[in-house]
């Protein structure tokens, strides 16, 4: 399968979410956006709008016969028996584990862009960012031993299930062992006024007694929908159109005669028809084609077009899962990160973020700082997520005229040095906040146990060290 290019990252896409002031719940224990679950149609655009819906229909009351209430759905699976071999979405989802991983080239524009600056972004937020496009990530899928995944050759289809794999290994491959030329034959003769067509795809089938509408009729529902209904479900979605515009249509597009030419023999083979070249297909490539595998890593924009639905839907749903909690991306993320020179650290409601500068903690009564340094982190202590013109505000009031604009310059001074030097950290949406501190170990108060002969009694409390605090980093 060629891999698919990768779209640049861009973070300024970030600057539309919701302030980490405003995220009010762990990452650990999210549960999805308040507007409702993903959107499956978010995820595939054809199962948007222009699909035609599927109602469901009442149950049919069955006939009583000497066979009792069982005819109709034997008769059902006898119709399916050998057409539909897909795996149930069920047992799939129970074997195959579906993990996400981000694209190198993507990871690596993330990281320039976040060092090309000195704010600190969410990791939530970006793993939600990765997984928002397909082309920003990968997709790993892994299953036991005793239920392997099947791919046709190195970077073929994939599938969970080995009958299905065989039975569509010609539709799958055939560009890779074929040269498929099309080619326009004499018009038909014959006077036609109507023709059948098929109500899920529109497919024009030709007139009911042409000669050649039996094999298309069997060849569409083999290939489309075989998999979901009956053959003799499927011929109730038949109608017949009585429109002369359908009956041209139809007559240009039998016209089209498709030959198969391989293209890996020494002497090439011509067929024309693709049921002669499938039986060549066969006979000579399909033995051996089919490998298993434990584990497949495959591109994302591929993981969205699998012709195994069952396994289409599993990542899909894995993929719904991660997008609402992404913590196994935020994992993936973390390392990239550290290795790319990146700090991960954890701030208020233990929310991890990636900057990179590596935020500590200033102790005032540690350190020698100005009375407007004091001030900056005094302000900030108290209002903790105001950005830098309601910092301003809150310090710079009574000036005017020079006295002002000198001021501004020795705040943004003061500023640029405190986030420089990770003292303060200034987010991604603006807001500023102090990093926060290791939590003080509460005093111990001890009471000695006087003895028999004493009259009083003696309490020592121990003080803890004051040291200067750094911010927890990476998750410890």
């Amino acid at each position: 399968m060629p891999a698919s290019s990768i779209e640049p990252v861009d973070l300024l896409d970030l600057k539309l979410l919701p302030a980490w002031v405003n995220e009010q719940k762990n990452y650990a224990h999210y549960q999805g956006d308040e507007g409702g679950p993903v959107d499956r149609a978010s995820m595939h655009p054809r199962r948007g709008r222009d699909r035609p819906s599927r109602k469901a229909k009442p149950p049919r009351a069955l006939k009583k016969t000497g066979e009792g209430d069982r005819r109709f759905p034997a008769r059902r699976a006898q119709d399916r028996q050998g057409k539909d071999r897909h795996k149930p979405f069920g047992v799939v989802a129970s074997q195959v584990a579906v993990h996400f991983l981000p694209r190198g080239p993507a990871v690596e524009n993330v990281a320039a862009q976040i060092k090309s600056g000195s704010v600190a972004y969410s990791l939530f937020a970006l793993a939600r960012l990765f997984l928002e496009k397909p082309e920003r990530y990968g997709v790993r899928l892994a299953t036991k031993p005793d239920s392997p995944l099947y791919q046709l050759g190195e970077s073929g289809a994939i599938s969970a299930d080995q009958q299905f794999l065989e039975s569509n290994a010609f539709r799958f491959a055939k560009e890779d062992f074929y040269r498929i030329d099309i080619t326009q034959s004499d018009p038909i003769k014959g006077n036609f006024s109507n023709v059948a067509r098929c109500k899920l795809s529109g497919t024009l089938l030709g007139p009911t007694n042409h000669h050649d509408y039996q094999r298309r009729l069997r060849n569409l529902y083999e290939q489309r929908f075989s998999r979901r209904m009956s053959f003799a479900d499927y011929q109730r979605q038949i109608e017949i159109v009585n429109d002369p515009a359908a009956v041209e249509q139809w007559k240009e597009e039998a016209r089209k005669v498709t030959t198969f030419t391989t293209l890996r023999e020494e002497t090439p083979a011509t067929f024309a028809s693709a049921m002669e070249a499938e039986r060549h297909f066969r006979q000579n490539y399909l033995p051996g084609l089919i490998r298993t595998a434990a584990e497949i890593a495959i591109d994302g924009v591929l993981s969205r077009r699998l012709p195994d639905r069952a396994l289409h839907r599993a990542i899909e749903d894995a993929w719904t899962l991660e997008t609402r909690s992404p913590s196994k991306m935020m994992q993936e993320l973390t390392g990239k990160f550290r290795e790319a020179g990146l700090n991960i650290f954890r701030h208020r409601r233990g929310m991890l973020f990636v900057s990179p500068i590596r935020v500590r903690a200033l102790v005032q009564e540690s350190a020698a700082v100005s009375s407007a340094v004091s001030a900056i982190l005094e302000a900030l202590r108290g209002t903790p997520g105001i950005n830098r013109k309601e910092l301003a505000e809150k310090l710079i009031v009574d000036l005017s005229g020079e006295e002002l604009e000198r001021a501004k310059l020795a705040l943004a001074s003061d500023l640029h040095w405190l986030i420089g030097e990770g003292y303060v950290i200034e987010f991604n949406d603006g807001s500023l906040d102090l990093p926060r501190t290791k939590a003080k170990a509460k005093p111990a108060v001890e009471a000695a146990v006087p003895a028999a002969n004493e009259t009083s009694t003696q309490v020592e409390i121990v003080q803890p060290a004051v040291t200067l605090a750094d911010a927890e980093i990476g998750g410890s």
